[in-house]
């Protein structure tokens, strides 16, 4: 690195080299601290495409945090040096590095590198990194957020003619709008899905017509009937939970006679008549 009368600028690619093998001999000699240092020197000499090898000396130390941000900024270069796939895996690595320590910064990394591949038109990639992000969000119960992510999955899918799977996410995102509340949004989603090729008398759709059938009914037996099909149970993890949750508005169970106890009291014979009363107050149904 040094210039003098005979060397006018530094030799920045020979550092990185020499910066590199003793950033070898210190992670070998198990003294991280020194091999962090040196792989910052390198990074800096031959800043872009080393910035990565930075980022393993420091998931060796645990450091996570700094880890990804220095893999983020690899990411970049890549970016600007017109590698955009190196930046979108680059993006990716860093996801699974910091998604169990920080789940918020790991749906962003994910959905960084989905926006990489969509611009490269590699949909299958992208879709994959919106998977990942949108799972995160059922499971941190960001479910506003997740609701959107799914819409543009499902979208993306639409657009390579997956319908199967538009099915699919068509019923992740009925479970993520009940669990939020909102019965509304639901339905719109599965009226808006019969434009799908084949979603109309599909078991999918049929499955979600009950499904809505039930809630609306405030009908527990019906929506967990549908949640426990092994249509929702084999979806994915984080979406089946969503299934087996669901709770109707008031619990769906119905209030018991305010005679129950005694007629448990008098004998079947009591019941028999007290049950036929109940009949004929319910009779005009529960409303």
């Amino acid at each position: 690195l040094k210039t003098g009368f005979l060397k006018w600028k530094p030799d920045y690619d020979s550092a990185a080299t020499e910066y590199g093998k003793a950033a070898v001999a210190f992670k070998n000699a198990k003294q991280f601290d020194q091999a962090r240092e040196a792989c910052l020197r390198e990074a800096e000499a031959h800043e872009n495409n080393k910035a990565v090898l930075v980022a393993i000396a420091l998931q060796e130390m645990q450091r996570l945090p700094e880890a990804v941000q220095l893999i983020e900024k690899a990411s970049m270069m890549y970016l600007e040096n017109g590698t955009p796939d190196t930046a979108a895996i680059a993006l990716e690595r860093a996801g699974k590095l910091i998604e169990n320590v920080s789940p918020e910064k790991a749906v962003q990394l994910y959905q960084q590198a989905a926006s990489v591949f969509e611009n490269e038109e590699r949909l299958r990639q992208a879709l994959e990194m919106l998977g990942k992000a949108s799972r995160l969000l059922v499971r941190g119960r960001r479910l506003d957020e997740a609701a959107l992510s799914l819409q543009k999955e499902k979208s993306i899918y639409k657009e390579i003619e997956n319908y199967p799977t538009c099915y699919k996410k068509t019923i992740a995102q009925v479970l993520v709008h009940l669990h939020r509340n909102d019965y509304v949004a639901a339905e719109r989603c599965v009226r808006e899905s019969y434009s799908i090729p084949g979603f109309n008398g599909s078991e999918d759709c049929a499955a979600l017509e009950q499904l809505l059938e039930g809630y609306d009914q405030q009908d527990q037996d019906q929506v967990s009937e549908v949640c426990n099909s092994p249509l929702f149970k084999y979806m994915d993890n984080d979406y089946a939970k969503l299934g087996l949750t669901l709770v109707v508005p008031g619990g769906g169970i119905k209030k018991k006679s305010p005679n129950a106890a005694q007629d448990k009291a008098r004998g079947p014979a009591a019941v028999g008549s007290h049950a036929d009363e109940e009949e004929d107050e319910y009779s005009g149904g529960l409303c």
